[in-house]
């Protein structure tokens, strides 16, 4: 649960500190938060 709130935390300032971003942008954030949540889970060995 930790690591979806912090990727959720990740997912809420992305798209409030870059409202205007492309799509692309968006889709390239999720992907590089989704492999950030991934590396934490495994460093937290949850």
């Amino acid at each position: 649960m930790k690591v979806y709130i912090i990727w959720l935390i990740g997912v809420i300032l992305w798209n409030f500190g870059y409202p205007t971003a492309a799509p692309i942008l968006d889709v390239i954030a999720a992907i590089l938060l989704s492999f950030m949540s991934i590396r934490l889970k495994k460093y937290l060995k949850l």
